[in-house]
């Protein structure tokens, strides 16, 4: 019997400094799907590797061997943890379970900020390096398609994408919802931490053209700007820089209010009224609340978002529930068609076989019949496939069918008595 298997590690299991040693360490060596040679009892292997998991997704037919095997391979690329420690990190999934695992992985059910998109364009680029490294046949092939349906059912029947759940997404949610299309605004970094980073990625996401990054430390802002193709601007800038931008998203850790009433009130003059929204995410706040009296002026803090979070969070839950029952029909699906799995050596043999017949009948015949033209030969060869073909179609179709029972392999022995099949492989000479 074939098994499916996933181990891996991820942000719930292993800290970041596990998880980036055995990402790291799998970049720089050997990929772990060149090492498939080396696993003699894994069948097909599909390897992800993200900021927050490590998966290695297999098939064999003796599962402890193959655990074993491949846990090896893992203390090779982490050399320096025991295999006691690694199993503290390590999750394990077999067979349906393991399905299961893989299809809320790809609809972001199981990503550290729920709904998050990114994932399953993680899976899809992991699933062409297998492809192209050869380590996926025909269960991983049918498991990974089949992922990639479910996410996209997921998408579309659910809306666990849409609600934000973090900090940094709920700014940039936030802006898009006052300006609907955000490519044409002007957008001003102020501060360039994580918050600040993560708001960038998702702004680009969203499509904006024009962004700019002013920091203390010229250096971070600079490097922040080389990564989300930004502009930047010196801090001492900032306030002058109010009059061309329409989103200003501040994350600073200073100690009081970096953007004060007079500074706000004085540049709108210049700016014609054209609104200004301000999103502060800071904690002490970088704007200051007065900022918010000013005509065309919009100021969101910490506490604004939060309040949209917790609403946001409730919905996604809700979602989350629909995105669990479509993953429940999904694997049923898939599990009827892996119980197809095992009569399938048992119809390939009864093909073969009455194909062999076939071919050793039409060659008696013609060697009889020299005088038949190409077309004639030609005729009877269409002719002899489509007897042969719908003859074998009602068997092949009773045996599909009883593939679903428990009894299955007691059709499977009748079925090969009564073709004289040799063990479902082929025919008996």
């Amino acid at each position: 019997m074939c098994h499916i298997v996933l181990l891996g590690m991820n942000h719930k299991t292993a800290p970041v400094e596990i998880r980036e040693q055995l990402a790291l360490s799998c970049q720089q060596h050997v990929s772990p799907l060149h090492l498939l040679p080396h696993l003699p009892h894994v069948d097909e292997v599909f390897f992800l590797s993200t900021c927050n998991r490590v998966e290695f997704l297999f098939t064999c037919q003796d599962r402890r061997i193959a655990i074993q095997e491949v846990k090896a391979l893992l203390q090779t690329h982490l050399g320096n943890l025991s295999g006691n420690l690694l199993d503290l990190h390590l999750y394990h999934y077999e067979n349906l379970d393991a399905v299961r695992h893989l299809f809320r992985v790809s609809s972001s059910l199981d990503s550290m900020v729920v709904g998050e998109p990114q994932i399953l364009g993680q899976i899809k680029a992991a699933y062409r390096e297998a492809t192209e490294c050869h380590t996926v046949r025909v269960i991983l092939n049918r498991l990974l398609h089949k992922t990639f349906s479910v996410a996209k059912r997921v998408r579309s029947e659910t809306m666990i994408g849409s609600h934000a759940v973090s900090i940094s997404y709920a700014a940039v949610e936030l802006a898009r919802k006052i300006f609907g299309e955000l490519r044409d605004k002007r957008v001003l970094l102020v501060g360039a931490g994580e918050m600040a980073e993560l708001a960038a990625e998702h702004f680009l996401a969203q499509g904006v053209r024009h962004m700019t990054v002013t920091n203390r430390t010229p250096e971070r802002a600079f490097e922040l700007a080389r990564r989300f193709r930004a502009d930047t601007m010196p801090f001492e800038h900032l306030v002058d820089g109010i009059r061309t931008m329409d989103i200003i998203l501040t994350s600073t850790g200073s100690l009081e209010p970096i953007l004060r009433y007079h500074d706000v009130k004085s540049r709108m003059r210049e700016r014609r009224n054209r609104p200004l929204f301000f999103i502060d995410i800071a904690v002490p706040r970088d704007v200051e609340a007065k900022i918010n009296d000013i005509d065309n002026v919009y100021v969101y803090d910490i506490d604004d978002l939060q309040g949209i979070i917790e609403l946001n969070r409730e919905d996604r839950k809700r979602e989350a529930e629909k995105a669990e029952y479509i993953i429940s029909e999904e694997i049923m699906k898939f599990q009827n068609w892996l119980t197809t799995l095992d009569v399938v050596p048992t119809i390939i043999a009864m093909r073969e076989k009455a194909e062999n017949i076939r071919l050793n009948e039409l060659q008696r015949t013609f060697s009889q019949l020299p005088e038949l033209s190409d077309k004639e030969r030609q005729a009877i060869e269409v002719l002899t496939g489509a007897i042969v073909k719908k003859l074998l179609h009602d068997p092949i179709v009773f045996l599909k069918k009883k593939a679903k029972r428990e009894s299955k392999q007691s059709f499977v022995d009748y079925t090969q008595q009564l073709f004289n099949l040799s063990d479902g492989n082929g025919m008996d000479s």
